[in-house]
C-alpha cells in the first residue's frame, strides 16, 4: 500500500471508531475526517468542499423540505383514521401501522415518517391496551424498509444513484429501486408484523398514553411556604429558580384562594405564598434553607392536578440533532426562555430523578414537560422535540390541503419520466410550494437536517479520495481473490453483509459513500455489470437493524419504547437474514450480472 492509502485508511478507521463510540455527533466526525484528509494532502484543498454542491446533497436537502410539507398537509391523519379498525389484534395493528410508515417513508425522510406516525402509534396502543414496546421497534424498522422502494426514500439510494451516473453516465431512476426494494419491504413488514414483535423482551413496557407512566411526579412534589421574613419576598420567581441552579421546578403557586399552575418566572413573590416544588430531596433542602422558606410537607395531589385548560403536561422525546441534544435544562433555561418546567427525564425506560437541571440530554430521552398549552407548540418546535400525545398537544398544523401532495407528485413525475434530474425537480417543487403558501421560508430552514447535509458534504470528498488513491482496489482485492472458488452471487452477498455491519455502527449515508466505490471496483474486477453491486450496497446500507445508533429512527423509539441497546439485534438479526435471502436473488433477476 502507498503512504496515502495508509493515511486514508487510518483516517477512516479512526472515524469508524468514533462513530461507534458515539461521544461526538456524526457530522463533527465527518468534518474531522475531511479536514484530516485535506491537511495530509489526500483531498486537494480546492476540492475540499465540492461535496456540498453535489447533486445528491441538494436532492437530500430538498426531499427533507418536501417531507415537512407532506407532514403539514394532514393527509396522514386521514389515513390513520381509515386504518383504526385494524388495531384490534397485535398482528393487524402492527401490520397496518408498519404499512403506513413504510409507504410514507418511500416518499419522504425516514425519520420524518417515523415522527409522523409515532404519536398515532402510541395513542392506538393505549386504546388497544398494548405496551409501546410491541409497536415502536417494528415501526422504526418499517420506516427503513419503506425507504428502499424509491430513489428519494433514503439518502443511500440517492448517493448510489449518483455513483451510477459517474460510472455509466445515467443515474438510477425514481422507480429503478422499486422491484427489489418493494419485495424486500413486503417481506420485512410481514416478518415484523407476524413474528418480529414476539422476539422482543416481554418485560419492556415503554410509554403508552394511559398506561402507568414512567414518571410518578407526585412523589417528588413538596409544599413550601414563603414566610414574611424570607429574603425572597418581593423578588421574582426566576430568582428562586436561579438559586436552585435549575434543579427544581415550581409547578404551582397558591396565593390565598388562587392556584396558579406553571406560574410565570417574572411573577413577584409575596409573603404567605405556598409553592408546589418538584425536585429531589437534596435540591429542595438547599433551596428551602437559602430562601428561608418553611416546609409544609408532601403535597397530596395527583398528576392530573398539574393540568388545567391553560396548562398542559406533555411527554416528549428528544429527537436526533435537536437543540436539546447534549445540553442540560439549566444551560437551556427552559422555564425562563421557553416557558417549560422539566418535571422528569426517562432514559431507556428508566426515570432519572436526581438533579434534573444537570442531566445532559441525549437523543431518545423522554421528557415530562409542563407549560402553557398555547405556547407549547412553538417551544417544542424551537427545541426540536416531539410530543408523544398529540391529542394533548395539537401542534397547530394547518388545515388539510391537497396542494403539497399534488406538487410533490408532479416533481416525482418529472423525475420518473426523465424530464428533469432529481435535484432540479425537487428544488423546483420546494419553490412552487413556497409561492403557493404551502411552506414558509422559515419552515424550509427548519426542515433541513443540517447534520445529515454536513455529513454528506464532508464524506463525499473522502469517498472520492478512496477511489483516486486506489484504496477501493486494496479493499476489493481480498473479495476478488475468492472469484472462481465461489459463485459471483456469493461475492455480492459478502459485499452486502460487510455493508450491513458497517451501517450498524456508522451513519447509513456515510456507509453508502464509502461502500459505493468499492462495489463498483468489485464489479469491474469480476467483469460484471456495476448495477447489481450498486443495488446491493444501497439495500445493505439502509439495513441498520442491529443497533439504535445506526439510524435516527431506531434512536427515536428507544426512549418511548423503553428499549435497551441490546434489544435491537433480537428482531434485527433475523430481519437482516431475511433481507439477504430475498434481495440477492431479486437483484440478480432484475439486474443480471
Amino acid at each position: 500500500m502507498t503512504s496515502q492509502q495508509l493515511m486514508l485508511f487510518a483516517i477512516l478507521l479512526g472515524a469508524l471508531v468514533l462513530f461507534a463510540w458515539g461521544r461526538w455527533r456524526y457530522d463533527v466526525i465527518a468534518v474531522g475526517a475531511l479536514m484530516a484528509s485535506v491537511l495530509l494532502g489526500i483531498v486537494p484543498e480546492g476540492k475540499a468542499f465540492d461535496g456540498f454542491g453535489h447533486p445528491a446533497v441538494i436532492t437530500v436537502a430538498a426531499v427533507l423540505v418536501l417531507s415537512r410539507s407532506l407532514h403539514n398537509s394532514g393527509l396522514i391523519e386521514w389515513v390513520t383514521r381509515v386504518l383504526r379498525p385494524a388495531t384490534a389484534r397485535p398482528t393487524t395493528h402492527i401490520m397496518a401501522l408498519s404499512s403506513l410508515t413504510s409507504t410514507c417513508s418511500a416518499f419522504m425522510n425516514n425519520v420524518g415518517a417515523m415522527a409522523l406516525v409515532l404519536p398515532v402509534a402510541l395513542q392506538s396502543a393505549h386504546r388497544a391496551g398494548r405496551a409501546a414496546s410491541q409497536i415502536l421497534m417494528p415501526l422504526s424498522f418499517a420506516s427503513l424498509l419503506g425507504g428502499l422502494v424509491t430513489l428519494i426514500g433514503t439518502p443511500p439510494n440517492i448517493i448510489i444513484a449518483s455513483y451510477r451516473s459517474q460510472e455509466l453516465g445515467t443515474a438510477f431512476g425514481m422507480f429503478d429501486f422499486t422491484p427489489v426494494g418493494l419485495g424486500v419491504a413486503v417481506a420485512g413488514i410481514l416478518f415484523v408484523s407476524l413474528v418480529g414483535w414476539r422476539l422482543l423482551p416481554t418485560e419492556r413496557q415503554g410509554q403508552t398514553e394511559g398506561t402507568k407512566s414512567l414518571f410518578q411526579v407526585e412523589d417528588y412534589i413538596t409544599e413550601v411556604r414563603l414566610p414574611e421574613d424570607s429574603p425572597y419576598v418581593g423578588r421574582r420567581l426566576v430568582d428562586l429558580e436561579t438559586a436552585a441552579q435549575g434543579d427544581i421546578a415550581i409547578v404551582a403557586l397558591i396565593r390565598r384562594k388562587d392556584r396558579m399552575l406553571a406560574p410565570s418566572g417574572y411573577l413577584r413573590l409575596q409573603s404567605g405564598d405556598i409553592l408546589l416544588v418538584e425536585g429531589d430531596t437534596n435540591a429542595l433542602e438547599r433551596v428551602v434553607k437559602q430562601a428561608g422558606m418553611v416546609m409544609v410537607g408532601e403535597a397530596e395531589l395527583s398528576a392530573e392536578n398539574l393540568r388545567s385548560e391553560r396548562v398542559g403536561m406533555v411527554e416528549a422525546v428528544v429527537t436526533p440533532g435537536s437543540r436539546l441534544e447534549g445540553r442540560t435544562a439549566r444551560s437551556l433555561r427552559l422555564h425562563t426562555r421557553y416557558g417549560l418546567n422539566l418535571l422528569g427525564v426517562a432514559r431507556q425506560g428508566q426515570p432519572i430523578t436526581e438533579r434534573l437541571g444537570s442531566v445532559r440530554l441525549v437523543a431518545g430521552d423522554v421528557l415530562l414537560l409542563q407549560g402553557e398549552r398555547e405556547s407549547m407548540p412553538e417551544a417544542f418546535q424551537a427545541l426540536g422535540c416531539l410530543p408523544l400525545a398529540e391529542r394533548e398537544l395539537p401542534l397547530g398544523r394547518r388545515q388539510a390541503s391537497p396542494g403539497a401532495p399534488i406538487v410533490f407528485a408532479g416533481a416525482i413525475g418529472l423525475v420518473a419520466f426523465g424530464v428533469l434530474p432529481a435535484h432540479i425537480a425537487f428544488v423546483l417543487a420546494v419553490l412552487v410550494q413556497v409561492l403557493l403558501g404551502e411552506l414558509s421560508v422559515r419552515e424550509i430552514y427548519e426542515a433541513v437536517e443540517w447534520p445529515i447535509i454536513v455529513l454528506l458534504g464532508a464524506m463525499l470528498p473522502v469517498g472520492q479520495a478512496l477511489e483516486t488513491t486506489g484504496g477501493t482496489g486494496v479493499i476489493a482485492d481480498p473479495i476478488l481473490s475468492m472469484a472462481g472458488t465461489i459463485p459471483d452471487w456469493s461475492i455480492l452477498a459478502l459485499l452486502m453483509i460487510t455493508t450491513m455491519l458497517l451501517s450498524d455502527i456508522m451513519n447509513n449515508a456515510a456507509t453508502a459513500v464509502l461502500m459505493g466505490p468499492i462495489g463498483v471496483t468489485v464489479a469491474q474486477g469480476l467483469g460484471a455489470s456495476v448495477d447489481p453491486f450498486l443495488m446491493g450496497v444501497a439495500i445493505a446500507a439502509s439495513s441498520t437493524y442491529l443497533t439504535p445508533i445506526g439510524h435516527q429512527s431506531n434512536l427515536l423509539v428507544m426512549g418511548p419504547g423503553g428499549y435497551k441497546f441490546g434489544d435491537y439485534w433480537r428482531m434485527g438479526l433475523p430481519l437482516d437474514a431475511i433481507i439477504l435471502l430475498v434481495s440477492v436473488p431479486m437483484i440478480l433477476w432484475v439486474w443480471p450480472l
